[in-house]
């Protein structure tokens, strides 16, 4: 009895083992189960589908590529045929990627045997999120630039059956107040990769900066993507007096956009209107009320002077802009902002005040006539888009006053917003700076952090959130999803950059992927200590270490 004891207790070790390495990955799959035994996959082939397109098979090779590199023995990628009948034969051995129409787009599973490992998916975005399953199996150093040729590169036989729970898990970052490289926008990109997000909200243009080019104004990326210098800490009265700006090119933006979508993620631009374009009327000055003269904000916060509401040269203006951007982004949203527009000028402005007479605006007990007037810009350019086949998507404050069906709101101002949206029938996305503003501090009374806008969302804070707290079974359908913003005023390195969004990104991930009972907050703690961290380390992502 003691002789067979000992070859139990080692299979019940080993089981273990695997559940606990199933149980590190992040976000946390919907099945996971584990068995006995283990796959090497070091130098092993990787076979594809034949049916699957391009784009996927390309995804796989990135996969096998870093796999070789960092194992030491390389993993050729082959697109055979008859690959089914020869897996159905027990005849192939090493990782194989199946196409099956049966799976939801993002779905996939992965069958890990001591023979194979079978992943099968309906395309891209499935065999991407399996990829990165497989990844977060393997040692940390997958992630990094060194061979580690020492590690053990296995992967424990089990099963795991997976798709999210939301269809829009998005991350934002505004270059406008800061802006990024094209290539510190590709490791923003990688790292919301490796964590399965799926949407990239770009905010291009506010006050302090315009930052893409538009050829039917060209001054825009001449003279609005430029400011004569930046406020100096939270003094708003300071000037470094140091000239400021950029702008990025038909040609980058188009290399972003294909970077994005060849892991799985669309990139979806914002153009703020009508209120955060001072930028636009520094090179613009006529579509102004007063007509200047303007100059690019050089402090934060929100200035008074915005769109000319009245002047039809003003609508001509954001046909041209919108329809070149509508050119460059194929996702189906572009996000017109909407928030925080001044109406004071409005008031005054003679063509304003026709444009509301013209069209018969009044005012009520909840809003303004002019209130009523950026409802029709919203309304008018939310027309014009899906003339180019795109839908509008902007922050809470387009649900003020009239709102046309169609559009998509995004709920910042807490959830307010996202219920509000929901109950009249509006596509919503949660994003409420309760929880998920990652400028805002990440330790109470922002002792011992950098620099920053104030506030305060701990790692915990945003584990907790639940999207749908509040809203209806029957109006459920209407959240979209989960999106965390990263406004960067007070934010102009990459490292402090990458340390406010890490790692506060992987518990974002879970909120959006994971169904309630899939989620644990200590759990996730213990594998952000022991996993995740030395995966960011091996990737070479700063980030903010916590010690609870």
């Amino acid at each position: 009895m003691k002789h067979l004891l000992t070859p139990l207790l080692l299979c019940f070790l080993a089981v273990c083992a695997h559940a606990s390495a199933l149980d590190d990955i992040v976000p946390r799959p919907a099945k996971a189960e584990a068995s006995k035994g283990s796959l090497r996959i070091s130098g092993t082939s990787i076979k594809c589908d034949p049916a699957f397109d391009a784009a996927t098979v390309e995804a796989v090779g990135r996969f096998a590529a870093r796999l070789g590199y960092a194992s030491g023995k390389t993993s050729p990628v082959s697109t055979p045929p008859g690959l089914r009948d020869a897996l159905a034969g027990g005849k192939v051995k090493g990782i194989v990627f199946l196409r099956d129409g049966s799976l939801a787009p993002e779905a996939y599973s992965i069958l890990v045997s001591k023979r194979n490992a079978v992943v099968r998916a309906s395309g891209l975005n499935g065999v991407i999120y399996a990829l990165e399953t497989l990844r977060q199996l393997l040692p940390p150093s997958i992630y990094g630039s060194r061979q580690a040729l020492k590690d053990r590169w296995t992967l424990p036989c089990c099963l795991i059956e997976d798709s999210p729970r939301f269809a829009w898990r998005g991350m934002h970052l505004d270059s406008s107040r800061h802006f990024w490289s094209i290539d510190e926008v590709k490791r923003y990109l990688d790292v919301m990769a490796m964590y399965k997000l799926n949407r990239f909200h770009w905010h291009l243009t506010d006050d302090q900066g315009w930052r893409i080019e538009i050829r039917a104004f060209p001054l825009l990326s001449q003279i609005a993507c430029w400011r004569e210098g930046t406020m100096i800490g939270r003094d708003f009265s300071s000037n470094d007096h140091i000239r400021y700006g950029g702008f990025y090119t038909r040609e980058e933006i188009r290399e972003v956009v294909d970077y994005a979508a060849a892991r799985g993620i669309t990139v979806v631009p914002e153009v703020d209107l009508p209120g955060h374009m001072l930028a636009a009327l520094s090179a613009y000055p006529q579509l102004g009320c007063t007509g200047g003269p303007y100059a690019a904000w050089t402090k934060w916060g929100v200035s008074d002077q915005v769109l000319c509401a009245g002047k039809e040269s003003t609508f001509e203006f954001l046909e041209a802009v919108l329809a070149e951007v509508a050119e460059l982004f194929p996702g189906e949203y572009i996000h017109i902002g909407g928030d925080e527009c001044p109406k004071d000028e409005w008031k005054k402005c003679p063509d304003c005040q026709a444009r509301i007479r013209e069209l018969g605006l009044k005012g009520d007990e909840r809003f303004s006539a002019e209130q009523y007037l950026q409802n029709y810009v919203t309304r008018r350019i939310q027309e014009y888009l899906a003339t180019l086949g795109k839908k509008v998507i902007g922050w809470d404050e387009i649900l003020e006053g009239d709102l046309a069906p169609g559009a998509t709101v995004m709920s910042w101002r807490g959830a307010a917003g996202g219920k509000e949206a929901a109950a009249r029938g509006f596509d919503a996305v949660m994003t409420p700076n309760s929880h998920c503003y990652f400028d805002y501090c990440q330790a109470e009374g922002c002792e011992g952090e950098p620099l920053g806008i104030g506030g305060f969302v701990s790692l915990e804070k945003v584990y907790s959130l639940d999207p749908l707290e509040g809203i209806s079974p029957e109006n459920a359908h209407h959240i979209l999803g989960v999106q965390a913003n990263l406004w960067t005023e007070y934010i102009s390195t990459p490292e402090h950059l990458e340390y406010m969004l890490l790692p506060r990104l992987l518990a974002l991930s879970e909120v959006q992927w994971c169904a309630p009972e899939r989620r644990d907050a200590a759990r996730f703690l213990r594998v952000l200590r022991e996993h995740e961290y030395p995966v960011l380390e091996e990737a070479g992502y700063n980030y903010r270490h916590t010690t609870d």
